[in-house]
């Protein structure tokens, strides 16, 4: 879940989210803001959010730092507001074996309850960029499997997270000219960063904002994954717990269970 800490949540809340949570019946959130470091080229044409362009120069979508004090101030006036909720911190580390340093600086003076670690940039014909660009350069399957291939260095590169985010984020972007995307054609690239996670003992994140497919969750069990995570990835409140009744289903039929109590993420059945 990202609150308005998250520097792309435009019509985030950590309060109405709390509220939301409430409501609905949630035990529990973990705020994982967006730590973003690499810049991003914007082609010529794009129109992005008035909100963003402060942030342009040139070309060039530099994103700002996390306001560290501002997210925790913000989330212990949440602890006591809502006591009936368990609030932890974290954040979503983007690409963060291409920035050691920043990423090591953000860490020792934040103590995150829970690390996720992304990649949502790829190079373009301009240079870096947010991966949707990638797919006006290159044919679909190869945008996923140069995907694949960065999450994996990232998995084997940088070993300071808990959970991988979003394996499936390419399809977000899918063209919709391309056809219906089978994973099977991917299969051995998709089995070979399940594979690097499960070995580093890491916890999948089951994302719903488009549903993770069961056939990468049945691959997850087979590799040996231990645990998933259930996240809406919402960016405002009313997104938060989208998906969460079909996810759970789905989760259980590919051989996991909830863990020992309601704060916990999900097991390997029998374990």
């Amino acid at each position: 879940m990202h609150s308005q800490w998250s520097w792309d949540a435009l019509h985030g809340s950590m309060e109405a989210t709390c509220r939301r949570a409430a409501g609905i019946g949630l035990p529990a959130l973990v705020f994982t803001e967006h730590a973003d470091f690499t810049p991003w080229t914007v082609p010529d044409g794009d129109v992005l959010p008035v909100e963003w362009q402060a942030l342009m120069s040139a070309q060039t979508l530099t994103p700002p730092a996390l306001d560290l004090d501002g997210y925790f101030e913000s989330l212990e006036r949440c602890r006591v507001r809502f006591p009936g909720l368990r609030l932890l911190s974290g954040v979503e580390l983007s690409e963060p074996h291409w920035h050691a340093d920043a990423v090591d600086a953000l860490l020792k003076v934040a103590d995150f309850d829970l690390v996720i670690s992304s990649v949502h940039s790829m190079r373009t014909d301009d240079g870096f960029g947010e991966l949707a660009m990638a797919y006006d350069s290159e044919p679909p399957a190869e945008v996923v499997r140069s995907y694949l291939a960065e999450t994996l260095r990232m998995i084997e590169q940088y070993d300071g997270f808990d959970v991988l985010a979003h394996l499936d984020y390419p399809l977000r972007y899918w063209p919709a000219d391309a056809g219906r995307f089978d994973a099977g054609v991917l299969e051995e690239e998709f089995r070979a960063v399940l594979r690097a996670l499960a070995q580093r003992e890491k916890a999948l994140e089951f994302n719903t904002k488009v549903p993770l497919s069961p056939q990468l969750l049945r691959w997850w069990h087979a590799e040996g994954g231990a645990g998933i995570t259930f996240a809406s990835d919402a960016h405002e409140p009313a997104m938060l717990g989208r998906g969460f009744p079909e996810a759970a289903s789905i989760a259980e039929a590919c051989g996991f269970r909830p863990g020992s109590t309601p704060y916990d993420g999900w097991v390997r059945a029998g374990c």
